[in-house]
């Protein structure tokens, strides 16, 4: 489905939005329930990725035959962490693959890790790719050493199933780690249910826990609503008028989410944001007067694409770093970034693990704007139909994170 957004503004100045839970809380929190049934959830993310976790978690537990086949189909997260699940699963045996693009993102790592240990993993076509067959083995080696710019994925997938391992975990993360506040959150969530963690320097020691007190207060978690997804908004809001209000539900003052970063970064486009009983408050005021911004996202990668547009929408420069992880997602995100912004008139470079954005005037009208089967491609342009009409192709994409995000886009005055 092609969408054609027609030059638009927000109708109303201000606007209610409910975003539902983090995918990436989601993910781990349904992985933990698997391991501990007792845990039940509210405000989990009706994100694609997060409906397939669910459904293959279901299936394995509902299925009595011990050789099954999965398909994640686009969801990266599934594929990792489910890969860390069944290579505990003892005396089952699971393939799982996914879609095309999946088959070319590296799992190499994570696998030989998970083989370290004692699990026994192969690959069933190519080597370091899904998809994978994975023979359930009970664990009892508990040291294993990563790389720490890898992925984040692979390290939470390692501790979410690390209480479960019978001597625990204790993960060695050599270098200069990449994207912590992923790897926060994991343990955070993991206190939270009862599982004692520590992260001192670069090691990350989690201890064996066989089951949970049921009486337990935390058995119950409400699931913050995904600052990804806000990121949406703040573009909005800072290409709309001095004055715009939208109101986003729910989330924390003090998240666990990387990309809470938001508040900070957005100061600099003239976005305000207060926090008021679990929601936040995004105002548009008179935006600092700069030609370009620099930011380090290596913390944050997956607000990359948003936040180079907005500077783009904006007039504005940007020079955004530690991107190395874009690479491997859903598509090459720095290029699929170059190669659409460049069609809508701007002058931009990339590198391994960086973008140079030059300010700039002009935006061409009517661009098609390929998505690559990546619904942060469709999400992060829409905003630009404030300054031009713009055209998303295969926007149903967005169902990946974000199902509703057309629908909401409508209410607040988006003309389709």
């Amino acid at each position: 489905m092609d969408l054609q957004l027609k030059k638009s503004q927000i109708s109303r100045l201000k606007s209610e939005i409910s975003i539902t839970g983090s995918k990436s809380e989601t993910n781990r929190l349904l992985l933990l329930q698997a391991l501990y049934p007792n845990l039940v959830l509210e405000n989990s993310s009706n994100s694609d990725d997060s409906e397939v976790m669910l459904d293959v978690l279901n299936s394995f537990q509902l299925l009595a035959s011990n050789s099954q086949l999965f398909d994640v189909h686009h969801a990266g997260t599934t594929m990792r962490f489910l890969t860390a699940y069944f290579a505990i699963q003892e005396g089952n045996e699971v393939v799982l693959t996914g879609s095309s693009r999946m088959k070319e993102r590296p799992i190499q790592i994570l696998v030989e890790s998970l083989n370290q240990l004692g699990a026994e993993i192969s690959y069933v076509e190519n080597e370091g790719f899904p998809p994978i067959r994975i023979k359930g083995k009970k664990i009892a080696k508990n040291k294993i050493s990563l790389p720490a710019n890898v992925s984040s994925q692979y390290i939470s997938a390692l501790l979410l199933i690390a209480p479960k391992l019978e001597n625990g975990l204790e993960l060695t993360l050599e270098g200069e780690i990449t994207s912590v506040p992923y790897i926060k959150m994991t343990l955070a969530l993991l206190n939270e249910i009862g599982v004692k963690t520590s992260f001192e320097g670069n090691i990350i020691n989690v201890s064996h826990t066989v089951s949970l007190d049921e009486t337990r207060s935390t058995s119950q978690l409400v699931v913050e609503s995904d600052w990804s997804s806000a990121s949406y908004w703040y573009s909005i809001v800072a290409l709309s008028e001095i004055g715009t209000e939208i109101t986003l539900s729910s989330y924390k003052k003090n998240s666990l989410q990387g990309d809470a970063v938001l508040v900070e970064i957005y100061k600099e486009f003239g976005v305000e944001t207060t926090f008021e009983n679990n929601n936040i408050l995004l105002k548009k005021v008179e935006p600092h007067n700069l030609k370009q911004i620099i930011y380090n996202l290596k913390n944050s990668p997956d607000i990359a694409q948003t936040i180079a547009v907005t500077c783009f929408g904006l007039g504005m420069g940007c020079h955004l770093t530690g991107l190395h992880t874009l690479k491997i997602k859903e598509t090459d995100r720095l290029e699929a970034l170059k190669t659409e912004l460049t069609k809508l008139g701007a002058d931009i470079s990339v590198t391994n693990d960086s973008l140079t954005l030059q300010s700039s005037g002009e935006i061409n009208k009517n661009i098609n704007i390929t998505t690559y089967q990546d619904h942060r491609m469709a999400m992060a342009f829409a905003p630009l139909a404030l300054k031009v009409p713009i055209i998303i192709k295969n926007a149903e994409v967005v169902s990946k994170s974000y199902p509703a995000f057309w629908d909401d886009l409508k209410q607040v005055g988006f003309l389709f």
